[in-house]
């Protein structure tokens, strides 16, 4: 199984592996030996520890609110753990106050990778409809740590077994979506994730006609998934795995919204076994997680120079 992504949808990938049966893949293999796409290695100030008052267990798959007030976060999402939605409140840039899980949310299926938009509407990864439905997005209304509204994001998924959205990004003012279409092999292990995008239509969200256009210069043949974008969805960061390597966080950039990315940079301060990068309100500084030497996920901040 790849590392990054392993860690980020293993319970899942299990259970399609199961449904797949032993030697098979859902389409065709895929190989990377190398990277591409990389025009320059973005500058940023060293990275810092986060502290979190009130809690000692791993935060992965951070976000932080379009205020900036707000940070949520899922646990470890092994097997042997109930992977849940939590959050915490901001205290200054490098600490923030443990609040307790989401209310409203978690079930013995996982929780995870939580966004919102800037009107308190919250979107995450499920698995427990994944079986009968192919959707594996839902959404929430967020209110003083509780969820309400809670359902499933329709009419986004390929439909299709072995095919799952393991991960999701909501623009600021709510009418898109930035999301994962990865296939998993019958070992349980990702082969392949690019990156989609949906839009509101007459309230319900559809996947475009351009997406491809759009991240044409960040899908590859590696694995692409975790988007954060800026409050103008000018500026992205996304999570990179090339088979054998660890995964790294990459940024790209366009002029206006409705072009492609370019100038794909890697953010090379941020080192080591690191995914899950959100911006903070002023498209300047980024949180990600961080496998440590102990094999524990902490969180880290960053920021431009």
């Amino acid at each position: 199984m790849i590392k990054g992504i392993n860690m980020k949808w293993l319970m899942v990938g299990i259970w399609i592996a199961s449904l797949l049966g032993p030697g098979c893949r859902s389409d065709g293999d895929k190989e990377v030996t190398e990277d591409s796409g990389i025009q320059e290695v973005i500058e940023f100030h060293s990275p810092k520890r986060v502290s979190m008052r009130g809690y000692t267990g791993e935060i992965m798959e951070p976000f932080l609110s379009r205020d900036g007030k707000v940070l949520f976060f899922n646990n470890l999402n092994t097997p042997d753990v109930n992977t849940n939605l939590h959050w915490s409140t901001y205290v200054n840039d490098t600490t923030f106050e443990y609040q307790g899980e989401l209310e409203g949310v978690n079930t013995p299926a996982l929780e995870g990778v939580p966004t919102m938009d800037e009107n308190g509407v919250f979107f995450y990864v499920y698995t427990g409809a994944y079986a009968q439905t192919f959707s594996s997005i839902s959404q929430g209304i967020f209110s003083n740590g509780t969820l309400i509204d809670t359902g499933l994001v329709l009419h986004i998924s390929r439909n299709r077994i072995g095919w799952v959205n393991f991960d999701v990004e909501v623009s600021a003012n709510g009418q898109t979506l930035y999301f994962v279409d990865g296939t998993f092999d019958a070992n349980g292990g990702p082969y392949e994730a690019n990156f989609v995008i949906a839009r509101k239509v007459g309230g319900q969200f559809r996947r475009t006609d351009d997406y491809a256009e759009i991240m044409r210069n960040i899908n590859t043949d590696a694995l692409e998934y975790a988007a954060a974008v800026t409050p103008d969805e000018l500026d992205i960061c996304f999570t990179r795995v090339i088979p054998g390597k660890v995964p790294s966080l990459y940024v790209a950039t366009r002029e206006n919204i409705s072009d492609p990315f370019t100038n794909i940079q890697l953010v090379g301060e941020a080192d080591g076994f690191v995914e899950a990068g959100t911006y903070t309100p002023d498209g300047k500084g980024l949180y990600y997680h961080k496998k440590k030497a102990d094999g524990k996920h902490g969180l880290y901040w960053i920021r431009k120079k």
